[in-house]
Formats: C-alpha cells, structure tokens, sequence
C-alpha cells in the first residue's frame, strides 16, 4: 500500500502513513479485525463468580419463642395422650389393686399379707408411669420432630440455646428437671410467662428453649 500523498510505502492495515502522517485512504479508525481471545489453558477449571456482598442469603422460617398458654394447651394434649396409654399398659395390674381394695372394704382391720398386693401393684404403676412418660418426652424431643404429639400438633419444638435438635441426654435432663418445676408449687412452669425467651425452670437447667414457627 502507498501513500496518496507522499507516495511512500505503507503497510497493510496501518492507519497513518509514517512519513507524512496522512490517513490512509479506505481505513477507519477502530476498524480492525476482532482477535478472538485466547484459549484457556488446559486442566483451568471454571469458578462462578462469587456472591456479590450485597446479596442475602437464603432466609429462613420465622420463629418466635412459645408462651405460656400454648405450652399448657400442648401439654393437655400430651397428657391426655398418656393417659389412654397408661390405661392399656395398667390393666394386668388392675386385679392386684382390685384384691388390695377388697381387703380394705370388708372392715377387717388391714394387715401386712392383705395389703402386700396393693403396694406392690402401687409401685408398678409408678415406676412403670415414670418410664413411659420419661421416654415419651425424651425420644420426641430428641428426634427429627423435635417436639411430642402436642407439641407438633400446636407447631411447637424443643431447640437448645442456638436453635439446634437436642440430644436424647439433654431432654433426659429436661424431663427429670421438671420435677423441680412441680415441686415449687409449679413456679418452675409458671416462669415460662414472664422471662424473657419463655423459659421454663427446666428449660433454664437444660439449656433448651421452645418455639413456635411463624
């Protein structure tokens, strides 16, 4: 290529001659060839780009601790629950009571052989009532529900202090926890009304809360 002007020989592709600065005849500025890019290397491994800061993350379900009365309303449930349970688990026991009772009803005065079967069906049942509520509270609370019957039925769950599942030793511990709670006249339970993430006596000893989903 020559220049229009001065004549001289000029590259292909070159926008200005070199000997006298004229624009070449046909070439635009900004014309040029589009370079594809190059290649990445082999073995690079794509990365997405990472989160802009400004973005949230996924949010999650709303929670709010549980007051009082929906605990009671949840533990109505559950104790009526265990109330038809118990009453088919205590049936074999019911005819040593029943032999006890009789003793005592015919007016003779009451003796260590007749009064043997009542005690001995008396301490059954307890033991046996302490078992079932014991495993009852602390298998539901420890499992994925979180929560016993009355409590998934009102959307309650048991959590410890960062919202995690508690472990079967820890609602243990809760559940024998509540028999401080009853026997200061149920203060313990009362308390769930007025601190301040509704806690229990036994929710403050275990480490637990309750809360509802929104």
């Amino acid at each position: 290529m020559y220049c229009s002007k001065c004549g001289a020989n000029v590259a292909d592709g070159t926008a200005f001659c070199s000997a006298c600065g004229q624009p070449m005849v046909g070439f635009s500025v900004g014309q040029a060839a589009a370079t594809p890019p190059a290649a990445a290397p082999a073995g690079t491994v794509y990365a997405p780009p990472a989160q802009a800061a400004w973005q949230a993350p996924a949010a999650r379900s709303a929670v709010a601790y549980a007051g009082f009365w929906l605990r009671l309303v949840a533990a109505i449930i559950d104790g009526l629950i265990l109330y038809f349970v118990g009453m088919i688990l205590f049936l074999p026991f019911a005819a040593s009571m029943g032999m006890g009772m009789r003793g005592m009803m015919t007016g003779r005065p009451p003796n260590l052989e007749g009064l043997l079967p009542l005690i001995h069906a008396m301490i059954r049942i307890t033991l046996l009532r302490t078992v079932l509520h014991w495993l009852y509270y602390s298998l539901l609370e420890s499992s994925a529900w979180q929560a016993t019957l009355g409590k998934k039925a009102l959307g309650l769950e048991v959590t410890d202090l960062d919202g995690n599942r508690i472990s079967f030793g820890r609602a243990t511990g809760r559940f024998f926890a509540k028999i401080i709670s009853s026997i200061i006249l149920f203060i313990g339970y009362i308390m769930a009304g007025f601190t301040e993430k509704k806690q229990a006596l036994h929710d403050i000893l275990a480490g637990t809360l309750v809360i509802r989903k929104l």
